[in-house]
């Protein structure tokens, strides 16, 4: 029986352990959401200034949606999970309960066999009518020990009170805080309808500046494809040059592409997908990887080759794991460009004014590569142009930032 409640305790335990650490990545979510919902209203308040409406106010306005739709996700899933604690811990509650109502039956019981059904005398004579010493000392250690028992069930009634005590005082905790959790989520959802409400209004304004928004989405894609052309030639002479050297290195006998120690990196970088930090300390995704719908002009459609990250004035681009710097490169109207080399794995940095690194340097995480481009003629727009490639082919940057 020991043996059964022990495994049951040790498997409630692990359960516990579960949605304790379900709950605290929730909260970590939760506050991730909430700093970003800080950055977006910032860079919202700076848009506010201008008396001309553009996509850059529309974009940031958008991003603060998604993160405020995240936030309300994260917080449902907290309410789901305390429910679950709530249920857990009342059964819990329940439990101690019939055992204590169990111990204190069987303690009344004792009570009523040792003082009402039999007098003073009684235990004395039990022994002395023994048969034989012996007898008479069985007796007397039988005694002792129903007294003993007596004494244990007095003292688990006490423990298990106050562990009762204590389950029903983590309920009432949870409740509250299911409570305070549930107040969150509607206060955040009539945050939400506002700002969808608000997201509609300025989409219907710039719907009537139709033909300068495809004069603005023609010249950045220009700017686009002409920064992607020039990032794609330059990884892919970086790889024929590493082709080059193996092929002329397996005809000394040697047979790797990567030395050991960017083999290590590689596999290190790998290992780490969808745990980089962010390559800035601040900032929310306007522009996701892929085809993505135009936000305003309808049927057209833009292929981001990168992620587009709006930050705040002066933040600094920082390397999202340690590398060698291979390339700074500049584009007339794109600024200038870093591209650092993790073994097989690539990440690169553009729209930077300022670059802090040069060719050759070996990076940490989180070092700085440079400062982001403010656009002073552009609401003082901030925005890293962010990528990752594996040798030749592009990645999804999104999937290997931590969430």
């Amino acid at each position: 029986m020991k043996r059964l409640f022990f495994v049951l305790t040790l498997i409630g335990c692990c359960l516990w352990n579960v949605q304790a650490q379900s709950v605290s990545e929730l909260k970590k979510r939760k506050e991730n959401a909430l700093k970003n919902l800080e950055v977006t209203s910032n860079l919202i308040s700076e848009t506010s200034k201008s008396k001309t409406l553009n996509i850059n106010q529309l974009n940031i306005l958008t991003a603060q949606i998604k993160e405020q739709q995240k936030l309300i996700n994260t917080i449902n899933s907290e309410v789901i999970a305390i429910n679950k604690q709530m249920r857990k811990l009342r059964g819990e509650a329940n439990t101690l309960q019939k055992q204590l109502d169990e111990l204190k039956a069987e303690y009344a019981r004792l009570m009523y066999h040792s003082y009402y059904k039999k007098n003073k005398y009684d235990d004395l004579l039990f022994i002395l009518s023994a048969d034989d010493f012996a007898q008479s000392y069985r007796r007397w250690r039988y005694m002792k020990q129903y007294a003993q028992y007596c004494e244990k069930k007095g003292v688990e009634i006490k423990d298990t009170k106050t562990a009762l005590d204590a389950k029903l005082k983590e309920v009432e905790a949870m409740r509250l805080e299911r409570l305070a959790a549930l107040n969150a989520q509607k206060a955040e959802q009539s945050k939400l309808n506002k700002q969808k409400q608000k997201q509609n209004e300025l989409i219907n304004q710039l719907k009537k500046k139709e033909k300068e928004l495809k004069a603005q989405l023609k010249k950045q894609q220009d700017l686009a494809n002409k920064l992607n052309k020039q990032i794609e030639d330059k990884i892919a002479a970086e790889t024929k040059k590493s082709s080059a050297g193996t092929k002329k290195g397996q005809s000394k006998g040697k047979t790797y592409a990567l030395t050991k120690e960017e083999k290590l990196v590689s596999g290190n970088f790998e290992k780490n997908k969808g745990r980089l930090p962010w390559p800035v300390e601040k900032g929310v995704v306007v522009g996701s990887f892929g085809i993505q719908p135009h936000p305003v002009l309808k049927y057209v459609s833009v292929d981001n080759k990168g992620l587009y990250i709006q930050c705040p004035k002066g933040t600094k681009a920082r390397a999202v794991f340690e590398g060698e710097v291979t390339q700074v490169f500049s584009i007339p109207g794109s600024n200038n460009a870093v591209i650092v080399k993790h073994g097989a794995y690539r990440t690169v940095y553009a729209n930077l004014t300022k670059v802090d690194v040069k060719v050759g340097d070996k990076v940490k995480v989180k070092q700085n590569i440079g400062t982001v481009f403010t656009d002073r003629e552009n609401d003082n727009k901030t925005e890293l142009y962010f990528q990752v490639w594996k040798d030749k082919l592009l990645q999804n940057p999104e999937l290997w930032l931590s969430r």
